[in-house]
């Protein structure tokens, strides 16, 4: 099914037919485009995220169930799910209603205090891994890295003009050799990048779209240490977070592919997130031994 325009006018439509006490406030568009939903801030405290295809729609529900749970257990601000609304006025999907967080997205290079970043990250990922993970869907990115082995070499194919094959195929190929995660699965946030960080006077203060929410690797959510993090701290943040050789590994091998699928799918339908990608596989490559 194909979703159709979004637009402030559609949302002031859905609010005012199926939730008039907001029907008066104020609708922009956010500025950062998503990919998986289209997000529209209302009046001064309120969200309305309306999602882009089946997979957004599909995590309604999920964040419903679950942001009341991650929000009590982290040290930072996570939107709340105060609605949720029907598809309607020839929207095919439900859509949610959040709470608006306060705060500006981090841009990778220009941290005032990456140190206390690094440290604030640390705290949340700490913070998620240790909430109880009964009854937890698999996260976004629960599968395997070999599972990504072929998508991962198709993507790095289709941009080998802006990246070195030594360095994806050597980084790519330590992650796959690495010890696979051997504990129980842990919470994680699964796409910690900077669009869904926000911090204040320099701190850490809100992370936002759940979506991917879900048990998993805990080396998933070590990937800000390449998308958000530069070179000088990340070593404080790897030993902030307790991980070992193997585990770093897997994260390094996440960030790749992450970085190579999204520079592959986004060079031209979305600049912002190829740069970051971009970013984060020069990041990746000036780590790289002989380098």
């Amino acid at each position: 099914m194909i979703t159709p325009p979004t637009s402030p006018d559609l949302v002031r439509r859905l609010l005012a037919a199926q939730f008039p006490q907001w029907a008066g406030l104020r609708v922009e568009a956010v500025g950062v485009v998503g990919t998986v939903n289209a997000v529209y801030r209302v009046g001064r405290g309120l969200s309305v995220r309306l999602p882009l295809g089946e997979g957004g729609a599909r995590d309604v529900r999920k964040e419903q169930r679950w942001l009341p749970v991650i929000g009590a257990g982290v040290p930072v601000g996570v939107p709340e799910a105060v609605a949720v609304g029907a598809p309607g006025e020839g929207f095919p999907w439900p859509w949610a209603v959040h709470t608006w967080l306060d705060g500006e997205s981090p841009v990778p290079g220009r941290l005032a205090d990456p140190a206390r970043v690094a440290a604030d990250l640390a705290g949340f990922v700490l913070a998620l891994r240790g909430i109880d993970v009964q009854g937890a869907p698999p996260a976004y990115r629960s599968e395997a890295l070999a599972d990504r082995d072929a998508e991962t070499r198709r993507a790095a194919a289709q941009v080998r003009d802006a990246v070195d094959p030594q360095v994806v195929e050597g980084t790519w190929s330590a992650a796959l050799a690495a010890q696979p995660h051997a504990g129980p699965p842990v919470w994680l946030h699964s796409d910690l990048q900077p669009g869904n960080l926000l911090l204040t006077g320099g701190r850490l203060t809100g992370v936002i779209d759940f979506g991917c929410l879900g048990a998993g690797d805990p080396a998933v959510d070590l990937i800000p240490a390449w998308y958000v993090l530069p070179a000088a701290v990340r070593p404080r943040f790897r030993e902030a977070v307790g991980a070992d050789d193997a585990a770093w590994a897997r994260a390094r091998g996440w960030a790749l592919s992450v970085a190579l699928m999204e520079l592959a799918a986004y060079r031209t339908a979305n600049p912002r997130m190829a740069s970051i990608a971009a970013h984060v596989l020069g990041e990746i490559s000036a780590e790289h031994p002989g380098r």
